[in-house]
């Protein structure tokens, strides 16, 4: 990955903690904890599987049947 993408998700990351904690607080609206909270799993999910989230929900299509 390039440092400008590095750069970018660790500034979503902590955009999406200020929005979980924020909206925990009630400083926030709801929908905007929703969305942290949803981009901190899919992170979490890309740092225990060691791929990109967008790979883990890709699902294989069934190879064709030669007959």
């Amino acid at each position: 990955m390039t440092q400008t993408h590095d750069t970018a998700k660790n500034v979503m990351d902590v955009a999406s903690m200020v929005a979980t904690i924020g909206s925990f607080l009630e400083m926030f609206t709801p929908v905007f904890g929703l969305i942290g909270a949803v981009w901190t799993l899919m992170r979490i999910a890309e740092m225990i599987a060691g791929k990109p989230f967008a790979e883990i929900i890709r699902r294989k299509k069934p190879d064709a049947v030669n007959e």
